[in-house]
Protein backbone atom coordinates (compact mmCIF):
# COMPACT_ATOMS: atom_id res chain seq x y z
CA UNK A 1 0.00 0.00 0.00
CA UNK A 2 1.00 3.62 -0.27
CA UNK A 3 4.00 4.63 -2.31
CA UNK A 4 2.74 7.93 -3.72
CA UNK A 5 3.99 10.50 -1.27
CA UNK A 6 4.82 14.21 -1.30
CA UNK A 7 8.53 15.08 -1.46
CA UNK A 8 10.38 15.32 1.83
CA UNK A 9 9.80 18.94 2.93
CA UNK A 10 13.21 18.94 4.64
CA UNK A 11 14.84 18.39 1.25
CA UNK A 12 12.43 20.24 -1.05
CA UNK A 13 10.61 23.22 0.52
CA UNK A 14 6.84 23.11 0.38
CA UNK A 15 6.73 26.25 -1.79
CA UNK A 16 9.08 24.73 -4.38
CA UNK A 17 8.41 22.66 -7.51
CA UNK A 18 5.33 22.61 -9.73
CA UNK A 19 2.13 22.80 -7.67
CA UNK A 20 0.01 19.66 -7.43
CA UNK A 21 -2.69 18.69 -4.96
CA UNK A 22 -0.85 18.28 -1.64
CA UNK A 23 2.46 18.03 -3.54
CA UNK A 24 1.52 14.52 -4.66
CA UNK A 25 2.77 13.01 -7.92
CA UNK A 26 0.93 14.00 -11.11
CA UNK A 27 -0.28 11.07 -13.20
CA UNK A 28 -1.90 10.88 -16.63
CA UNK A 29 -3.63 7.54 -16.02
CA UNK A 30 -5.50 6.47 -12.86
CA UNK A 31 -4.56 2.78 -12.96
CA UNK A 32 -3.08 1.57 -9.69
CA UNK A 33 -4.51 4.41 -7.60
CA UNK A 34 -6.81 4.16 -4.61
CA UNK A 35 -7.88 7.80 -4.90
CA UNK A 36 -7.59 10.11 -7.90
CA UNK A 37 -7.71 13.86 -7.29
CA UNK A 38 -9.25 15.52 -10.35
CA UNK A 39 -9.59 19.22 -11.14
CA UNK A 40 -12.62 20.40 -13.12
CA UNK A 41 -12.02 24.08 -13.99
CA UNK A 42 -15.50 24.99 -15.20
CA UNK A 43 -17.78 27.83 -14.04
CA UNK A 44 -20.21 28.09 -16.94
CA UNK A 45 -23.01 27.15 -14.56
CA UNK A 46 -22.62 30.12 -12.20
CA UNK A 47 -25.43 32.65 -11.80
CA UNK A 48 -23.82 35.48 -9.83
CA UNK A 49 -20.08 35.85 -9.19
CA UNK A 50 -17.91 33.70 -11.50
CA UNK A 51 -14.37 32.47 -10.89
CA UNK A 52 -14.46 28.78 -9.81
CA UNK A 53 -12.69 27.87 -13.07
CA UNK A 54 -9.54 29.12 -11.34
CA UNK A 55 -10.07 27.07 -8.17
CA UNK A 56 -8.29 23.79 -9.00
CA UNK A 57 -5.08 25.66 -9.81
CA UNK A 58 -5.35 27.89 -6.73
CA UNK A 59 -6.19 25.05 -4.35
CA UNK A 60 -3.23 23.09 -5.68
CA UNK A 61 -0.97 26.02 -4.82
CA UNK A 62 -2.28 26.43 -1.30
CA UNK A 63 -2.47 22.71 -0.57
CA UNK A 64 1.33 22.80 -0.46
CA UNK A 65 0.87 23.95 3.15
CA UNK A 66 -0.35 20.50 4.11
CA UNK A 67 2.08 18.18 5.88
CA UNK A 68 1.70 14.40 5.44
CA UNK A 69 0.80 13.42 9.03
CA UNK A 70 -2.54 14.29 10.65
CA UNK A 71 -2.20 14.35 14.47
CA UNK A 72 -5.95 14.81 15.02
CA UNK A 73 -6.63 11.38 13.53
CA UNK A 74 -3.14 9.95 14.11
CA UNK A 75 -2.75 8.83 10.53
CA UNK A 76 -0.36 9.35 7.64
CA UNK A 77 -2.72 8.69 4.72
CA UNK A 78 -0.06 8.49 2.03
CA UNK A 79 1.58 5.58 3.86
CA UNK A 80 -1.53 3.45 3.32
CA UNK A 81 -3.16 4.91 0.20
CA UNK A 82 -2.00 5.40 -3.36
CA UNK A 83 -3.21 8.93 -4.04
CA UNK A 84 -2.16 11.16 -6.92
CA UNK A 85 -3.11 14.30 -8.76
CA UNK A 86 -4.78 13.08 -11.94
CA UNK A 87 -4.78 16.50 -13.58
CA UNK A 88 -7.74 18.45 -14.92
CA UNK A 89 -10.65 17.47 -17.10
CA UNK A 90 -10.35 19.45 -20.35
CA UNK A 91 -13.78 21.06 -20.21
CA UNK A 92 -15.52 23.15 -22.86
CA UNK A 93 -15.70 26.64 -21.32
CA UNK A 94 -18.61 27.73 -23.53
CA UNK A 95 -20.76 24.58 -23.62
CA UNK A 96 -22.19 23.03 -20.46
CA UNK A 97 -23.65 19.98 -22.24
CA UNK A 98 -20.33 19.12 -23.84
CA UNK A 99 -18.59 19.71 -20.52
CA UNK A 100 -20.98 17.28 -18.82
CA UNK A 101 -20.12 14.61 -21.40
CA UNK A 102 -16.38 15.19 -20.89
CA UNK A 103 -16.67 15.06 -17.10
CA UNK A 104 -18.78 11.90 -17.14
CA UNK A 105 -16.27 10.20 -19.43
CA UNK A 106 -13.31 11.26 -17.24
CA UNK A 107 -14.95 10.00 -14.04
CA UNK A 108 -15.93 6.73 -15.71
CA UNK A 109 -12.29 6.20 -16.66
CA UNK A 110 -11.23 6.66 -13.02
CA UNK A 111 -13.91 4.26 -11.80
CA UNK A 112 -12.97 1.68 -14.44
CA UNK A 113 -9.41 1.81 -13.11
CA UNK A 114 -10.68 0.93 -9.63
CA UNK A 115 -9.92 4.34 -8.11
CA UNK A 116 -12.23 6.62 -6.14
CA UNK A 117 -12.74 10.06 -7.71
CA UNK A 118 -12.33 13.13 -5.53
CA UNK A 119 -13.12 16.15 -7.69
CA UNK A 120 -12.22 19.79 -7.21
CA UNK A 121 -14.41 22.27 -9.10
CA UNK A 122 -15.45 24.35 -10.60
CA UNK A 123 -19.07 25.22 -9.89
CA UNK A 124 -21.74 22.98 -8.40
CA UNK A 125 -23.38 22.17 -11.72
CA UNK A 126 -20.55 19.63 -12.14
CA UNK A 127 -21.92 17.32 -9.46
CA UNK A 128 -24.57 16.07 -11.90
CA UNK A 129 -22.24 14.46 -14.48
CA UNK A 130 -20.04 13.10 -11.70
CA UNK A 131 -23.08 11.42 -10.14
CA UNK A 132 -24.17 10.06 -13.52
CA UNK A 133 -20.85 8.24 -13.86
CA UNK A 134 -20.82 7.00 -10.27
CA UNK A 135 -24.39 5.70 -10.40
CA UNK A 136 -23.65 3.70 -13.54
CA UNK A 137 -21.18 1.72 -11.44
CA UNK A 138 -22.73 1.73 -7.97
CA UNK A 139 -26.44 2.33 -8.50
CA UNK A 140 -28.35 5.15 -6.75
CA UNK A 141 -26.35 6.72 -3.95
CA UNK A 142 -27.03 8.46 -0.69
CA UNK A 143 -25.57 11.95 -0.50
CA UNK A 144 -24.21 14.20 2.21
CA UNK A 145 -24.61 17.62 0.62
CA UNK A 146 -22.93 20.43 2.59
CA UNK A 147 -24.06 23.79 1.24
CA UNK A 148 -25.88 27.01 2.02
CA UNK A 149 -28.34 26.31 -0.83
CA UNK A 150 -30.40 23.24 -1.73
CA UNK A 151 -29.58 23.58 -5.45
CA UNK A 152 -33.00 22.20 -6.34
CA UNK A 153 -34.47 24.98 -8.45
CA UNK A 154 -36.25 24.06 -11.67
CA UNK A 155 -34.46 26.42 -14.06
CA UNK A 156 -32.74 29.77 -14.50
CA UNK A 157 -33.55 31.92 -17.55
CA UNK A 158 -34.99 28.80 -19.15
CA UNK A 159 -31.82 26.75 -18.56
CA UNK A 160 -32.35 23.54 -16.60
CA UNK A 161 -28.63 22.99 -16.06
CA UNK A 162 -26.71 25.44 -13.86
CA UNK A 163 -25.29 25.41 -10.36
CA UNK A 164 -28.72 25.87 -8.79
CA UNK A 165 -30.28 22.70 -10.24
CA UNK A 166 -27.95 19.67 -9.93
CA UNK A 167 -29.74 17.92 -7.09
CA UNK A 168 -33.18 18.42 -8.65
CA UNK A 169 -31.93 16.92 -11.92
CA UNK A 170 -30.18 14.11 -10.03
CA UNK A 171 -33.42 13.31 -8.20
CA UNK A 172 -35.43 13.33 -11.43
CA UNK A 173 -32.90 11.05 -13.13
CA UNK A 174 -33.07 8.50 -10.31
CA UNK A 175 -29.45 9.00 -9.31
CA UNK A 176 -30.20 9.50 -5.62
CA UNK A 177 -31.45 7.22 -2.89
CA UNK A 178 -33.55 10.11 -1.62
CA UNK A 179 -34.19 8.50 1.77
CA UNK A 180 -30.44 8.77 2.38
CA UNK A 181 -29.85 12.36 1.26
CA UNK A 182 -28.89 14.88 3.93
CA UNK A 183 -28.32 18.57 3.22
CA UNK A 184 -26.32 20.40 5.90
CA UNK A 185 -25.79 24.13 6.37
CA UNK A 186 -28.80 25.39 4.39
CA UNK A 187 -29.56 29.05 5.05
CA UNK A 188 -30.09 32.45 3.47
CA UNK A 189 -32.82 33.99 1.36
CA UNK A 190 -34.65 32.24 -1.47
CA UNK A 191 -37.10 33.47 -4.10
CA UNK A 192 -40.23 32.02 -2.44
CA UNK A 193 -41.34 29.55 0.23
CA UNK A 194 -42.17 27.13 -2.59
CA UNK A 195 -38.45 26.82 -3.38
CA UNK A 196 -38.23 24.15 -0.67
CA UNK A 197 -41.24 22.16 -1.93
CA UNK A 198 -39.38 19.82 -4.28
CA UNK A 199 -37.02 18.63 -1.55
CA UNK A 200 -39.88 18.10 0.89
CA UNK A 201 -41.85 16.12 -1.68
CA UNK A 202 -38.95 13.75 -2.20
CA UNK A 203 -38.07 13.24 1.46
CA UNK A 204 -34.79 15.13 1.42
CA UNK A 205 -33.54 15.73 4.96
CA UNK A 206 -32.29 19.24 5.75
CA UNK A 207 -30.21 20.49 8.65
CA UNK A 208 -30.20 24.25 8.56
CA UNK A 209 -27.11 26.17 9.63
CA UNK A 210 -28.86 27.50 12.72
CA UNK A 211 -29.69 23.92 13.76
CA UNK A 212 -25.99 23.04 13.58
CA UNK A 213 -25.30 25.89 16.00
CA UNK A 214 -28.22 25.11 18.30
CA UNK A 215 -28.06 21.30 18.45
CA UNK A 216 -24.30 20.94 18.17
CA UNK A 217 -21.95 19.07 15.92
CA UNK A 218 -22.34 15.76 17.77
CA UNK A 219 -26.05 15.73 16.90
CA UNK A 220 -25.18 16.41 13.26
CA UNK A 221 -22.75 13.48 13.31
CA UNK A 222 -25.56 11.25 14.53
CA UNK A 223 -27.72 12.25 11.57
CA UNK A 224 -24.87 11.44 9.20
CA UNK A 225 -24.31 8.04 10.83
CA UNK A 226 -27.93 7.13 10.06
CA UNK A 227 -27.22 7.29 6.31
CA UNK A 228 -25.35 3.98 6.19
CA UNK A 229 -26.61 0.96 4.32
CA UNK A 230 -25.47 1.75 0.81
CA UNK A 231 -22.99 3.72 -1.29
CA UNK A 232 -22.58 7.32 -0.22
CA UNK A 233 -21.34 10.44 -2.00
CA UNK A 234 -20.12 13.70 -0.43
CA UNK A 235 -20.66 17.03 -2.18
CA UNK A 236 -19.15 20.01 -0.35
CA UNK A 237 -19.92 23.53 -1.55
CA UNK A 238 -17.48 25.93 0.11
CA UNK A 239 -20.27 28.49 0.63
CA UNK A 240 -21.54 26.24 3.42
CA UNK A 241 -18.69 27.78 5.41
CA UNK A 242 -19.33 31.27 6.74
CA UNK A 243 -17.72 34.00 4.61
CA UNK A 244 -15.71 35.07 7.66
CA UNK A 245 -13.71 31.88 7.01
CA UNK A 246 -14.30 31.44 3.26
CA UNK A 247 -15.14 34.72 1.51
CA UNK A 248 -14.02 33.61 -1.96
CA UNK A 249 -17.19 32.12 -3.38
CA UNK A 250 -19.88 33.12 -5.84
CA UNK A 251 -22.95 33.35 -3.62
CA UNK A 252 -21.79 33.88 -0.02
CA UNK A 253 -24.31 33.59 2.81
CA UNK A 254 -23.58 34.83 6.34
CA UNK A 255 -24.42 32.73 9.39
CA UNK A 256 -22.68 29.62 8.13
CA UNK A 257 -20.48 26.84 9.43
CA UNK A 258 -17.18 27.57 11.08
CA UNK A 259 -14.10 26.03 9.51
CA UNK A 260 -13.86 23.72 12.53
CA UNK A 261 -17.45 22.54 12.05
CA UNK A 262 -16.75 21.92 8.38
CA UNK A 263 -13.82 19.64 9.23
CA UNK A 264 -15.85 17.78 11.85
CA UNK A 265 -18.69 17.15 9.39
CA UNK A 266 -16.27 15.63 6.90
CA UNK A 267 -14.61 13.52 9.60
CA UNK A 268 -18.03 12.16 10.58
CA UNK A 269 -18.03 10.18 7.32
CA UNK A 270 -15.10 8.03 8.42
CA UNK A 271 -15.89 4.34 8.05
CA UNK A 272 -18.90 4.93 5.81
CA UNK A 273 -19.14 3.43 2.27
CA UNK A 274 -18.01 6.55 0.42
CA UNK A 275 -17.69 6.11 -3.36
CA UNK A 276 -16.69 9.63 -4.36
CA UNK A 277 -16.67 13.28 -3.42
CA UNK A 278 -16.47 16.79 -4.75
CA UNK A 279 -15.43 20.17 -3.39
CA UNK A 280 -16.83 23.08 -5.37
CA UNK A 281 -17.53 26.81 -5.67
CA UNK A 282 -14.22 28.28 -4.53
CA UNK A 283 -13.78 31.56 -6.46
CA UNK A 284 -10.20 32.81 -6.08
CA UNK A 285 -10.86 36.27 -7.63
CA UNK A 286 -13.13 37.06 -4.65
CA UNK A 287 -10.88 35.58 -1.98
CA UNK A 288 -9.14 37.56 0.76
CA UNK A 289 -5.66 36.55 1.83
CA UNK A 290 -6.16 33.15 0.16
CA UNK A 291 -8.37 32.11 3.11
CA UNK A 292 -10.91 30.20 1.04
CA UNK A 293 -8.41 28.15 -0.92
CA UNK A 294 -6.58 27.31 2.30
CA UNK A 295 -9.83 26.15 3.95
CA UNK A 296 -10.69 24.18 0.81
CA UNK A 297 -7.27 22.50 0.81
CA UNK A 298 -7.70 21.48 4.44
CA UNK A 299 -11.15 20.05 3.69
CA UNK A 300 -9.63 18.16 0.77
CA UNK A 301 -7.06 16.67 3.12
CA UNK A 302 -9.85 15.44 5.41
CA UNK A 303 -11.62 13.92 2.42
CA UNK A 304 -8.55 11.88 1.55
CA UNK A 305 -8.36 10.56 5.10
CA UNK A 306 -11.87 9.08 4.73
CA UNK A 307 -10.54 6.47 2.32
CA UNK A 308 -7.66 5.29 4.50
Amino acid sequence: MGGFRPPDAFRSPRFAQVATFMRLPMVSEPEGLDVALIGIPFDGGTSYRPGPRFAPRDIRQHSSLIRPYNPALQVAPFDVLRVADAGDVDINPVDIADTYARVQQAIARVLDAGAIPVCVGGDHSLTLPILRAIVRRHGPVGVVHVDSHQDMWEEYFGNRYFHGTPFRRATEEGLLDTQRVLQIGIRGSVYAAADFAFGHQHGIQVIRADEVAQRGIDWVKGQIAALGGGPLYLSFDIDAVDPAFAPGTGTPEVGGLTSREALEIVRALAGMPLVGADLVEVSPPYDQGDLTSIVAAKILRELILLFG
